[in-house]
Order: structure tokens, then sequence, then C-alpha cells
């Protein structure tokens, strides 16, 4: 039997949890060794794309998890920190880095290892779907920002994918694949279950949101729309029936939503 991996600890200076710590290893697997996933085949090189960082930049990667993208940031050059509530997943971060690599066990809301105005742009990249309060998290990366910064956002597409109340679907007659919706504009709290199946598995929580919740939350705490990208999956399906149906699904209907704000200055 493979032997689990370990995951080293680390000693947050209080009391924090997340639901993501029972699956960081699990998580971990998925994206250092599957070269396949939306995280390393869509939203890597569309993220680079769109920061296109200058020499320096000073990035605090907000909830990075196991340092993936910051990892990416600094490999182009950029002066990233990283910060994520999980004590678990912030141990993985520290032992794959450089060590030039800060990493802080801190939840969004409250970055105290970062000083006010002292990042030239933040990241949330599949972090919002995570976070309790947006409002509270959006201030405090307002705060970290320098005037006219910027925090770019990459979330799972708020319209198409609401965990537990949208599928695929198929039309016979039509031979068409499309999305279907059930509920979108109620904002809602899930649990996961990240192994079905398996009696007492582990469990996370995921917030749903919608464009409305997010744009006005981020209008009250002093950001300004910029940007809007939609980004679509990467796949194309076998030989089969549904072959054109599904990979035109596929271009038409995205997976991924990117936002890139600035910090303004308040009225």
């Amino acid at each position: 039997m493979k032997p689990k991996k370990r995951i080293p600890r680390t000693a947050p200076a209080a009391p924090l949890s997340s639901s993501w710590g029972e699956v960081a290893s699990w998580y971990d697997d998925l994206l250092e060794k599957n070269a396949d996933t939306y995280q390393t085949q869509v939203i890597l090189p569309n993220l680079l794309r769109v920061l296109a960082l200058r020499k320096g930049e000073r990035i605090v990667d907000i909830a990075c998890g196991q340092g993936f993208f910051t990892r990416a940031c600094a490999r182009a050059g950029a002066s990233p920190v990283g910060a994520d509530i999980s004590e678990e997943l912030v141990g993985l971060a520290r032992v794959q880095s450089p060590k030039s690599i800060p990493f802080h066990v801190a939840p969004a809301h409250r970055l105290a290892f970062a000083g006010d105005e002292a990042y030239d742009t933040a990241l949330m990249v599949l972090a919002l779907q995570n976070v309790g309060s947006m409002d509270a998290a959006y201030a405090e990366a307002r705060r970290v920002l320098v005037p006219n910064g910027r925090m770019v956002l990459v979330i799972n597409h708020p319209a198409f994918r609401v965990l537990k109340h949208s599928s695929w679907g198929y039309d016979e007659t039509t031979r068409t694949q499309y999305r279907r919706v059930e509920r979108y504009l109620s904002a809602k709290k899930i649990s996961v279950d990240m192994h079905p199946g398996k009696k007492n598995g582990a469990k996370t929580v995921s917030y749903h949101y919608s464009l409305q919740d997010i744009a006005k939350s981020l209008h009250k705490n002093g950001f300004v729309i910029s940007r809007i990208e939609e980004w679509i999956s990467h796949r194309v399906s076998g030989s089969g029936p549904r072959k054109e149906a599904e990979d035109t699904a596929r271009k038409e209907i995205p997976l991924f939503m990117m936002l890139e704000v600035l910090k303004r200055d308040r009225p």
C-alpha cells in the first residue's frame, strides 16, 4: 500500500479552522500530479496572460491553497506572498515552494501579516466559493492594496455552475447538449461530500453567490470592475453520437469567470 503523504504542520498565531484541511493531500495530488486539470490547462495560462506581471510586482495570493498559482507568479518574475486559512495546505505550500516565497496561515478577512497598502495585486483564484463573507474579504483586500491596485478573481461561473442546482442535459430531438440551472439568484451555503459514497468521508463547505451579489459587494468595498472574461473547457469528447453536441456546449457555455477589479478612491 502506498504510504499516505505526510502533511507538514505549522503553528498559526491563533486557532483557525478550515474544511479543506481534511482534503489537503487530495487537492495537492490533483494539482501537482495531474497535468490535465482545469487549473493547469485553462486557468493558469489565462491568468498569467491577464496579469501580464512586471518583474518584482508585489502580489498577495489570498486563499492560495498549496501555492500552485503563487509559485507560478514567482516563476513569472513577481514577488508573491501566499495566505490560506488551512494550516495543512500552507504546510504543503512551504515544503513545495522556494524559501523565497513567504506563506502565512490567515483567513481571507484577516491578513494580519500584511501592512496597509503593501501589495500591487491581490489574487483570489477559485477561492470565493470557500469564503463565507465576501464583504470582509474584499475590505481586507482593499486595505492591503496600494492606491489604484488591482484584484483578480477567478470563480466558477456563477450563472452556469451552481453547486447541486445545475447540471448537463441532452435533448434527443434536437441533439443539443444544454445546461440546466434550477436556481441562481439566492445566495446559498452548501455542504460538499468530497468522496461520494464513502462512509464518514471528508466534507467541505461551498458558497454560491450570484454575479449581482459579487458586483454589489465589490462596489460596497471600494472596487470598480475593469475587465470580465469567461473561460471555457479545454477538453474534447471522444467519438460517439453526442460528440458534436458536447464539444459545442463546451465552447458555448463557460466554466469560469475572471473579474479584474481596481481599488478606487472613496467618494
